[in-house]
């Protein structure tokens, strides 16, 4: 299993790492060159969407066609929460009829809330358990 964690690195920035070698800045948003968590959050949405939606759409576009998804939703800042998120998945669906393009939707919608783990988190919530560990205590 990937384990995760973020690193501390200066004030109000942490560099968020995996065992497999990725990296990603997070910061405010105010600061260049990074991610904020909600940001994170936003983008891991729209990741799993496309994952997700991947094997549908190259059995019906071929493997090389292009797609971009798209999310936003602003912050509720008196709850410090995103009450929606917004997806939108951006195809060149021309070459296909209204009835192909109606049938791709479905399949595409149907793999996506089967499939798409961050998303259902999301729509189900998830309990969250947090404690504080002293290191430096041998």
């Amino acid at each position: 299993m990937t384990e995760l964690w973020v690193e501390r690195t200066g004030v109000r920035r942490y560099t968020g790492r995996s065992s497999r070698g990725a990296e990603v800045l997070i910061g405010s948003e105010t600061d260049e060159g990074v991610f904020t968590p909600g940001e994170l959050l936003k983008i891991a949405l729209a990741g799993c969407s496309g994952l997700s939606s991947d094997q549908p759409l190259r059995r019906r576009l071929g493997d090389d066609y292009p797609a971009v998804v798209k999310v936003s939703g602003p912050a509720d800042r008196e709850q410090e929460r995103y009450p929606l998120l917004e997806e939108k998945l951006e195809l060149d669906l021309s070459g296909l009829s209204p009835e192909e393009v109606e049938r791709l939707v479905v399949v595409v919608s149907r793999a996506i809330e089967q499939v798409c783990t961050v998303g259902r988190t999301l729509k189900s919530g998830t309990e969250v358990q947090f404690e504080v560990t002293d290191v430096g205590r041998a």
